[in-house]
């Protein structure tokens, strides 16, 4: 499913002589929207080609990943369990009600459990309790998720003629997928999403595997974080909501918004040559600002918190 590609106006823009346009994957499906289509697509079909009958898979209380997976497994019929961080006091929050409501078995963690997630050992013995089940690491990045992700630069390639890609990483899967599928034919920025000492950059090359020295048009940028995961400032936040009125485009400030944050940030530095054009990869996130609303983090009544509507 090939998603819509917009020219995004501003007077920023326009006094520094760039194009903008935004790759609207938050549009492609209702529930399983942004990088999540892409990166489960192929996870999906695997399990299902190896006669799996369930998905295992990680996340946070409030994870886009997890919110996703349970309706993705719904649809495909497929079993679903996932493994949250945190108490179980959560299974009743925004995210996690739907997760239930859609089939998705919930088996709380402590957080010193939870950090084992990528352990070898782990992992092993949870396949052996579960033997027909297909494990998916957390945020869906793996090898499999990136043939979804390289779609992308495959659509784009039929929609603009474009100089630089910028995403938000936080896993590293979706910035690994276009780096690889792009082959240095155009300037990708990963916005670090999370304060990281070289981490994602670790990640991303795991991913993509013995030839990842030969992608060198790509950088992670680390000084977008606005504190670290999930944490910003009210200054922050109101540059979001007037960024979002001005568009019309909705973001959440925990993944997309820190993308349009750099964005505004890279250009009042003058990083982009005049003449310039931009592509931003909206990675969909939306259903955190349920969860965000919920804990009174953000005033409801001035985000686009999308309602409990069921599919």
């Amino acid at each position: 499913m090939t998603s819509i590609l917009s020219a995004i106006k501003h007077p920023v823009f326009e006094q520094k002589e760039l194009n903008v346009f935004i790759k609207r994957d938050d549009l492609i499906h209702p529930i399983i929207s942004g990088n999540k289509w892409r990166k489960l697509k192929h996870n999906l079909l695997q399990a299902k080609a190896e006669n799996k009958n369930t998905i295992i898979s990680f996340g946070g209380a409030f994870s886009n990943h997890i919110h996703a997976l349970a309706y993705a497994c719904k649809i495909n019929d497929l079993n679903c369990i996932g493994i949250i961080r945190g108490e179980q006091q959560y299974q009743n929050n925004f995210t996690l009600s739907w997760a239930k409501h859609w089939g998705m078995q919930l088996k709380f963690v402590d957080r010193k459990t939870y950090k084992l997630r990528n352990d070898e050992n782990y992992l092993q013995a949870l396949q052996q309790q579960y033997p027909q089940a297909m494990i998916v690491p957390e945020g869906g990045s793996n090898t499999l998720a990136l043939e979804g992700v390289a779609e992308v630069i495959t659509e784009l390639l039929q929609q603009v003629n474009y100089d630089y890609l910028l995403t938000p990483v936080g896993s590293g899967g979706t910035l690994a997928g276009l780096i690889k599928a792009d082959s240095n034919q155009h300037k990708i920025l990963g916005i670090a999403v999370l304060k990281q000492d070289g981490y994602l950059k670790d990640e991303v090359n795991k991913l993509l595997g013995t030839e990842h020295s030969k992608f060198n048009n790509w950088q992670i940028m680390n000084d977008f974080h606005r504190g670290g995961y999930g944490k910003y400032k009210t200054e922050d936040a109101s540059r979001i909501l007037d960024f979002i009125n001005t568009s019309g485009i909705p973001f959440e400030p925990v993944y997309s918004g820190k993308m349009i944050l750099a964005l505004l940030d890279l250009i009042t530095q003058d990083y982009f040559p005049k003449g310039a054009t931009i592509v931003l990869l909206h990675t969909g996130g939306i259903q955190g600002l349920g969860g965000m609303a919920e804990r009174g983090l953000i005033d409801a009544s001035l985000w686009p918190v999308p309602n409990r509507v069921d599919i």
